[in-house]
């Protein structure tokens, strides 16, 4: 069934230990100027990665991350280098995104320190052995399940989020208890250079290396053997890594994205709603994984959310958000000219206006859309909002359906029945009703994709349990053993098996 179309009307100054960039007149951080250390000699890369992946596998070997005080003073380590140098991350981020202070901490550094005081509160209890039910079969005995390290893992990190979609997922292998390869993303340059220095002087090299580079870098270190991999990023990059992963038969964490619908329903306050959408659209200008990707409204509401959005970003970024010191930049001329041209699949009801010299595309939203434009068939990962309405929940549904799984799905609207039906009968990564992006603000939520945009899943516990094995094990007493099970076997012993099974 075919929705109704709407007719309402990648660079700034690199950082030198935690000095601010000469952009950012508005820092509280201007005057710390300490210096970070010097980086280390580079090897040969194909060099380097082989023996960095071996020196770590020969610590993890020896049992030095497993103990919870290794653990612990990792996770206490992560997070006073955050603390003490946040000035520096936080320039970096604004050098390759255009990222505000504020929105710098809101998204990135204060994410993951709440991460981090998560996971110290509750490690001791996730690292206890779990008891299980043990049948009679099995008695006398007891079962359990132990959590144990993977070994050495790989993580590898986008460059829209690049500090907090680096340091999340190490959270999670830390407090598992492995060893872990890090390659940030060079496209976000900056802040993968500060995060490089960093947790070489913070956290223990012999356990966690980051390792710099492009894609021939990624391709050498997918070469080697991990017992974990982790990425995020996009569906045919996701591709190559699952590609490579398989080789060694290496498990795989695919945090990827597709397109995530928001569905405004009548019943709802459509101005609310506006706001909300418009602020997880145009937060980092778009380049948010789960960001609205477009609109589904119903008729009756379309005109008053259009407004709301008008009035939102206006309240937002003021009239020209051009000049607003709050609207990031996309991060690379080749990702801001594909944005761009998606603009040409609708009408303009709203921005529309770039500027290829400072990557800035105005927060835009598109109307009369065309279904078969690339602005319909491509996750847009960009500030450029499609609005399509329907007429009935059924008829939103099916065009949510009829799509391929997104990481995450909106809904507004104040009716249970409405809620009720959404959630039975779509598919999504992870869904929030009546709000955008803030799902992943609730620590106790595993945050993942399903289908194409993406496979397992992390934060809080889910990040432990991506980074452990579950073992099993049963613990069986000498002091009994029943003859049952064992040959011969005879019609009396079926009749107990009968009882037993």
């Amino acid at each position: 069934m075919d929705v109704k179309k709407s007719h309402h009307s990648d660079e700034g100054r690199c950082i030198i230990g935690n000095r601010v960039a000469a952009d950012r007149p508005d820092s509280p951080w201007r005057e710390r100027t300490e210096p970070l250390p010097e980086r280390p000699m580079q090897l040969d890369p194909m060099t380097q990665i082989s023996q960095t992946v071996a020196d770590l596998r020969a610590t993890f070997d020896t049992g030095k991350t497993k103990p919870i005080e290794w653990r612990r003073g990792q996770l206490h380590r992560l997070k006073a280098m955050i603390e003490e140098n946040e000035g520096a991350i936080l320039d970096a981020l604004h050098a390759d995104l255009g990222k505000s202070a504020f929105e710098g901490r809101l998204t990135e550094t204060g994410t993951v320190l709440a991460e981090i005081d998560h996971v110290l509160k509750h490690l001791k209890r996730w690292m206890r052995p779990e008891r299980v039910w043990t049948p009679m079969t099995s008695q006398p005995g007891r079962s359990m399940i132990r959590s144990e390290p993977l070994g050495v893992v790989l993580i590898i990190a986008p460059w829209n989020y690049p500090f907090n979609l680096l340091a999340t997922p190490l959270i999670g292998a830390i407090a598992a208890g492995n060893c872990a390869v890090l390659k940030p993303s060079e496209i976000s340059a900056h802040t993968s250079r500060v995060l490089a220095r960093l947790i070489a002087d913070y956290l223990d090299p012999q356990a966690i290396r980051v390792v710099e580079g492009a894609a021939e870098t990624a391709k050498e270190l997918l070469a080697e053997r991990f017992d974990h991999i982790f990425f995020t990023g996009g569906e045919t990059v996701g591709r190559i890594v699952m590609t490579a992963a398989a080789r060694h038969l290496t498990p795989v964490t695919l945090e990827l994205g597709g397109k995530s619908p928001a569905l405004v329903h009548e019943d709802c306050d459509p101005a609310l709603a506006a706001r909300r959408v418009a602020w997880g659209k145009f937060l980092n200008a778009g380049q948010t994984c789960i960001a609205p990707d477009y609109v589904l409204v119903q008729e009756k509401a379309a005109a008053a959310f259009v407004a709301g959005l008008k009035t939102a970003v206006t309240a937002f970024f003021g009239a020209d958000p051009q000049t607003s010191p709050d609207y990031p930049r996309l991060v690379s001329d080749k990702h801001f000219a594909r944005v761009r041209d998606l603009i040409a699949g609708g009408e303009i009801a709203m921005g529309g206006d770039s500027n290829a010299d400072t990557r800035y595309i105005a927060p835009t939203v598109l109307t009369g859309v065309d279904l078969e434009a690339p602005v319909m068939r491509e996750e847009i990962f960009g500030p450029v909002l499609p609005v399509l309405t329907y007429r009935s929940i059924e008829e939103a549904i099916g065009f949510v359906n009829a799509r391929p799984k997104p990481l995450a799905l909106y809904l507004f609207s104040n009716s249970r029945a409405v809620r009720e039906r959404v959630l039975d009968e779509t598919s999504a990564g992870g869904v929030c009703i009546n709000d955008v992006v803030m799902h992943l603000a609730v620590p106790g939520l595993p945050f993942g994709g399903v289908g194409t945009s993406g496979m397992g899943a992390y934060q809080g516990r889910a990040s432990f349990d991506t980074f452990s094995h579950r073992k099993s094990v049963l613990v069986r007493s000498e002091w009994f053993d029943v003859a049952l099970r064992y040959a011969p076997f005879s019609d009396a012993k079926m009749k107990w098996l009968r009882r037993l099974m």
